[in-house]
């Protein structure tokens, strides 16, 4: 994984420093955005030093997992009419697949169970309580928390969009912000700062995941 962001920095450095085109001069090198990043007194006001750094990201993890969302972009306009000029629009569009995403998963999992499980749980006397916390909740939780970690990714995408057109604060936008002022350090900013959090977001449902599952792991390795 590094290696790769070692490599896309390079090749970033590659264009901006050499290659004789004229939409790569107006853009910063990985070190001017780093040093922007990490700067006590960064020149366009963002960097992990200010409070505004924090306000946008504040704002934008509220609305993700207010929502938990992997939205269609396609509803945004939509939103922006029926919630105009509130929080809702933001919300409502980072909604929408994150519920069909983790429903759909979530029922592909039921699915897959093995119906022996269901007829083995039924002979022991279990009632329909029983069945659904001891055979379809562990046996669905595999699909579950793929529909979840699939959702989260795209939340920061979504919202990113969201933000650009129809908020006030957040990352999106921030970087819409930026590109209108000619601020290029900002943009890559923010973008690295959704990157940061979509992985640390997704990570963390992915650890929840594993100590649910650890039965999951156990009867795997004993197969292996």
């Amino acid at each position: 994984m590094w290696a790769g962001y070692l490599g896309a920095a390079a090749l970033w450095y590659a264009c901006v420093a050499w290659l004789p085109l004229e939409s790569f001069r107006r853009l910063p090198d990985p070190v001017a955005v780093l040093s922007e990043w990490l700067s006590p007194q960064p020149t366009y006001g963002i960097s992990i030093f200010t409070a505004a750094y924090y306000k946008h990201m504040l704002y934008s993890t509220w609305r993700a997992t207010a929502a938990f969302p992997v939205p269609p972009l396609a509803w945004v306009p939509l939103a922006i009419l029926i919630f105009a000029g509130s929080e809702a629009a933001v919300i409502f569009v980072t909604f929408l697949v994150a519920f069909f995403a983790t429903t759909l998963n979530t029922a592909v999992g039921v699915k897959l169970i093995d119906p022996d499980f269901f007829r083995a749980a039924a002979c022991l006397g279990a009632s329909r309580r029983d069945i659904l916390v001891d055979v379809v909740l562990p046996g669905a939780l595999p699909n579950i928390f793929t529909g979840l970690q699939i959702a989260m990714g795209a939340a920061w995408f979504s919202l990113a969009a969201g933000e650009m057109i129809a908020a006030q604060y957040g990352l999106g936008f921030l970087i819409m912000e930026s590109y209108n002022l000619i601020q290029f350090p900002t943009i890559v900013i923010a973008m690295a700062t959704l990157g940061l959090l979509g992985y640390a977001s997704s990570a963390i449902i992915r650890v929840v995941g594993n100590r649910l599952m650890r039965w999951r792991a156990q009867s795997i390795g004993f197969a292996a």
